[in-house]
């Protein structure tokens, strides 16, 4: 029961002990004590991986990186601007939590993650072997 059921539910009863107390003050004084229960928020999914493109096998599957550049995780957010939304595309290092490459564009585009993966290839040593990119898989 809400905060606001609760205040017409006992109305009568207040009335009956001359206590007058109006919603805003009621859910106060609940709120003081510890006796509202907090809202939860629906938490937005921005990543669909039930998709009908091809998925590749998941080759980090309880897998641990012992150094830098042997596994790279990307991911795209968004990010609320007063123009609108922004997208950040960002390419990281497992092991050292680096951000090797990266590219906000106002545009969900799939070049965006292109250039974010040029930036990240630059900062890679010459002969570099064994790199793993992983993705979460989402359509974006």
């Amino acid at each position: 029961m809400g905060a606001k059921k609760l205040l017409i539910y006992l109305q009568a009863k207040f009335q009956a002990m001359n206590i007058h107390i109006g919603r805003d003050a009621f859910i106060e004084l609940l709120y003081r004590n510890f006796m509202l229960v907090r809202r939860m928020r629906n938490k937005r999914k921005t990543t669909f991986s039930n998709h009908w493109m091809h998925k590749y096998p998941n080759l980090i599957k309880n897998y641990h990186p012992v150094s830098s550049n042997q596994l790279w995780v990307s991911d795209i957010t968004y990010i609320e601007t007063c123009q609108g939304f922004a997208y950040l595309c960002l390419i990281t290092d497992a092991y050292s939590r680096k951000i090797v490459g990266w590219n906000l564009s106002p545009t969900l585009r799939s070049n965006n993650a292109c250039e974010a993966l040029q930036m990240a290839l630059k900062t890679l040593p010459e002969n570099h072997t064994g790199l793993i990119h992983h993705s979460d898989r989402g359509v974006q």
